[in-house]
């Protein structure tokens, strides 16, 4: 996938050879004769890479790279010099030009590597900044994600639509995985070179999501005392993933239209038109149709980003995976906390299964960390949080298995901690109050 180059050089051959080269590589190269003219198109257009001439008729090349650095986001920079300036050139680079190219050029290979070094390391900083800016999921890797029979369509779906373009939305509980599914379309897609950027549209303020997209100028609004490349910008040539895109403002979304059908947009409190290359996937545990019906998402959004649907399935109807998963999140919190964890009794296992799991993978993640940290060697029902047990126990008649194994958890504490109530407690992660209360209920002591 190309990238646009902005080539400066006021000599007509050399301009037109730099941009046959370019263009054969695939690139979107656009011209300017002067660094005056530079500074007229960099104020309408964005671009990637810029290179120039470093003397020209008018404003130098450095002197062009000068203004256009105090903008916060500048393209990176190249310059091109004679034999008999190539001190200057260097000079320049301790300023922070990226590289300079001599003329006249020994050969279009000389040229071919520049700009694809240049471009690799305005990748790299593009892909630290994602990754610095997307909260991290938590959630297993993906052979974990798409193991068992449930998601067995939902991966043949994805092997056949991460090869296109194809706009795909991903529909789903909280906390089934939405935003792994998309990062595997990403990894198996062609744009796998290039950012995937992770937006989730419930998590930030209203007021900041318009500038969170688009970036914004310096001076946009108060507090905003630099430019700032929004999310777009940083997914160029990659993939934009918007999570929770049901809480998109219904003005945001208007705009978001626009961009898909323009491929273009302008940052908050700016003009300059700035072009997109993004591959867009949405998530959203709404019904989104619905929502189109009573009017609170906008149809025309909703047939534009419903392109390829996916639903992933809750974990209650994946309970064949959730021994694998209990055995990745133990020996995960086992490693983070230095807990010498090293496996979870059969019965935790029986409770855990039959358990509805309302948070789904993210619930049970959560669970898992506080049972490792709470748990030695083995991990036992006592480990589990007090809620889910009672809701188990609410769920399931006097008598059953559940009781039983409760019972047996509360009679292995007390003769471990030789009948003292209090030691037995501490050990089942419960007050000494409520162990009474279920040494009752079981009939082990009198009223």
């Amino acid at each position: 996938m190309g990238a646009r180059i902005l080539i400066v050089e006021d000599d007509t051959t050399f301009r037109g050879l730099l941009r046959t080269i370019l263009a054969g590589e695939g690139h979107d190269p656009r011209e300017a004769t002067s660094a005056e003219e530079a500074l007229s198109v960099l104020k309408r257009e964005n671009f990637d890479l810029v290179i120039s001439d470093l003397k020209m008729t008018g404003m130098s090349g450095l002197d062009l790279f000068r203004t256009i650095r105090t903008d916060a986001t500048p393209p990176p920079f190249i310059l091109i010099t004679a034999f008999g300036t190539i001190e200057e050139a260097v000079t320049s680079v301790k300023e922070g030009v990226l590289d300079f190219l001599t003329k006249p050029l020994k050969d279009p290979d000389t040229l071919r590597a520049v700009v694809k070094k240049a471009l690799e390391a305005t990748r790299r900083e593009r892909d630290y900044l994602a990754l610095k800016e997307t909260e991290a999921a938590g959630l297993p890797p993906e052979e974990l994600i798409f193991a068992g029979t449930a998601m067995a369509e939902v991966r043949r779906l994805v092997g056949e639509v991460a090869p296109t373009q194809a706009t795909v939305m991903i529909q789903g509980e909280s906390g089934t995985g939405k935003e792994l599914v998309a990062r595997s379309i990403h990894l198996l897609s062609p744009r796998r070179e290039h950012s995937f950027v992770a937006v989730n549209c419930a998590a930030i303020p209203e007021n900041l999501l318009e500038s969170e997209l688009f970036g914004h100028e310096r001076g946009a609004f108060t507090g905003a005392v630099q430019a700032r490349r929004g999310k777009f910008e940083l997914a160029h040539g990659g993939t934009l993933f918007l999570d929770e895109i049901g809480e998109l403002p219904f003005l945001l979304q208007a705009k978001l239209l626009r961009v898909i059908q323009e491929r273009s947009f302008e940052r908050v409190g700016g003009s300059r038109e700035i072009r997109t290359d993004v591959r867009i996937i949405v998530a959203t545990n709404r019904n989104l149709a619905e929502e189109v019906q009573q009017r609170q998402f906008r149809e025309d959004l909703f047939y534009r980003l419903n392109v390829f649907p996916l639903t992933l399935p809750p974990l209650r109807e994946r309970t064949d995976i959730l021994p694998a998963l209990v055995d990745y999140f133990i020996r995960r919190f086992a490693r983070l906390t230095g807990k010498q964890v090293t496996g979870i009794a059969r019965e935790t296992v029986t409770v855990l299964q039959g358990y509805p799991w309302p948070g789904n993978i993210r619930e049970l993640q959560n669970i898992m960390e506080r049972a490792v940290i709470l748990g030695r060697d083995i991990l036992r029902p006592a480990d589990l949080p007090e809620s889910l047990q009672r809701q188990l126990r609410q769920k399931l008649a006097p008598g059953s298995v559940l009781d039983e194994i409760e019972r047996e958890t509360i009679l292995a504490a007390l003769q471990s901690c030789g009948n003292n109530r209090r030691l037995a407690a501490e050990q089942l992660g419960i007050s000494k109050r409520t162990l009474q209360y279920r040494l009752k209920s079981y009939g082990l002591i009198g009223d």
